[in-house]
């Protein structure tokens, strides 16, 4: 699929203004050199990905004004009876990231991916965790994870991982430039509860999934060396 088809079709529908659409096109190859460069880092091919036209705020409740910016969204989806994972992209970190923060984020993603493989290897998600907390979502992201260092061979993007995720996701700079040249005129959003932001397969769903195992004993070797690195940090 072309990454760039939703955004080219809300560009043509009048919804994203031509200085913002030439302002992604001009920095997507940086998002392309993100995934090359997790590629090469991993040994694992990038799931599909793709730019969303919006950007994606999160609130703990609809009547809410604390809202949070989700950049990137990792997205279990079913096409013709196919599973398939997406990464959502959305165009404000396109457009407005460094270079840096973009590949930090499309990092933690994969982790997300890595993940949600992990545990439909095992048959372990009939439902992920659900928090309406901000602070409590963060934790839980943080903890249940594979170890950056147990996946990636890359020291400068461990170091953008280490630097823009400390404890969740932060980067003033960006989130300013959002709001300011994106939510604040009026371009196109989507609300997403955070306790909507969820992952729930059947058990049928999951029955049909058909991984190669090649790639399921790579995801035991990363958690075995992910398990490792964490009991160091304990002792």
């Amino acid at each position: 699929m072309d990454p760039l088809i939703r955004l080219k079709d809300a560009h043509q529908s009048g919804l994203i203004p031509d200085d913002v659409f030439d302002l992604v096109l001009k920095r997507f190859p940086i998002t392309v050199s993100g995934i090359n460069r997790i590629e090469k880092a991993s040994g694992i091919r990038y799931p599909i990905a793709y730019v969303e036209p919006s950007i994606v705020l999160s609130s703990p409740n609809p009547n809410s004004y604390e809202y949070g910016i989700l950049f990137a969204r990792t997205i279990p989806v079913s096409f013709e009876g196919q599973f398939q994972v997406v990464i959502q992209i959305t165009a404000p970190l396109v457009a407005y990231g460094l270079k840096g923060t973009i590949h930090a984020i499309l990092a933690h993603e994969f982790l997300h991916y890595l993940e949600l493989m992990r545990k439909i290897s095992k048959m372990d998600l009939l439902s992920d965790e659900i928090s309406g907390n901000l602070f409590e979502n963060v934790y839980a992201d943080e903890t249940r994870l594979f170890e950056p260092r147990a996946v990636f061979n890359d020291r400068t993007l461990l170091d953008h991982i280490t630097k823009r995720f400390p404890a969740g996701f932060r980067d003033y700079k960006l989130e300013d430039k959002a709001i300011k040249y994106w939510v604040d005129k009026n371009l196109p959003k989507n609300n997403v509860a955070l306790d909507a932001n969820t992952v729930k397969l059947s058990i049928d769903s999951l029955s049909k999934i058909k991984l190669d195992p090649k790639f399921i004993k790579k995801i035991d070797e990363l958690e075995q060396k992910s398990n490792k690195l964490r009991k160091k940090k304990l002792y």
